[in-house]
C-alpha cells in the first residue's frame, strides 16, 4: 500500500503465547502481506511481584529468555501455517520488559496499525475484551484491530 510517503507500512502485534494472540499474529502477517508491510511481533515480560513487592526470583529462571522462546515458538507456528511470511512480509521479534499494555503502546508509536487478541492469559475468561486489549483500544496512537478466535477454535483461514 503506497500512501505517497514511500515508507513501508508497519503493523505491531501483541503476542503472549495464547491461542488468541496467535490468531492476532496470523491476521497481522496476512495484512502485512496485503499492504506490503512489516510486522513487529511484540512480547512483554516482567518479574513477578506479590502485593507490590518483588517476588523472590526463581534461581536460574530467565524470564526474558522464556518470553523470547514463547515469541519465537508463536512466530514459527504462525508462519508455518500461513506458508511462511506471505508476500515477503518481514516479521521482527521484539522482547521488551514492562507491562504489556504500556509496551504495546510504546511499540506502536508511529505504526500504521496495532493488532491484539481479544483475550490473553488473564483470569477473567468470560470478559469480551481483556484488560490489555481494552487499554490499547482506549489509548492507542494508531488504529487498533482486535482479533477474536475462530468460532470453532481452529485458526481462521481467510478473515
Amino acid at each position: 500500500m503506497d500512501d505517497g510517503t514511500g515508507k513501508t507500512p508497519r503493523i505491531v502485534v501483541g503476542v503472549d503465547g495464547s491461542p488468541t494472540s496467535e490468531e492476532a499474529l496470523r491476521w497481522a502477517v496476512r495484512q502485512a502481506a496485503l499492504v506490503g508491510g512489516t510486522v513487529d511481533a511484540v512480547i512483554a515480560w516482567a518479574y513477578p511481584s506479590g502485593y507490590g513487592w518483588p517476588a523472590p526470583i526463581l534461581d536460574g529462571f530467565d524470564f526474558e529468555d522464556n518470553a523470547r522462546r514463547c515469541l519465537a515458538q508463536a512466530v514459527t507456528k504462525v508462519t508455518k501455517v500461513t506458508g511462511g511470511a506471505p508476500g515477503g512480509a518481514l516479521v521482527r521479534q521484539l522482547v521488551v520488559q514492562g507491562h504489556p499494555a504500556a509496551v504495546l503502546l510504546d511499540a506502536s508509536e508511529g505504526a500504521d496499525l496495532l493488532v491484539v487478541g481479544n483475550r490473553g492469559h488473564g483470569g477473567f475468561t468470560e470478559a469480551l475484551l481483556g484488560s490489555v486489549g481494552q487499554h490499547c483500544v482506549h489509548h492507542g496512537r494508531c488504529p487498533v484491530v482486535v482479533v477474536r478466535p475462530a468460532p470453532d477454535g481452529e485458526p481462521a483461514k481467510d478473515r
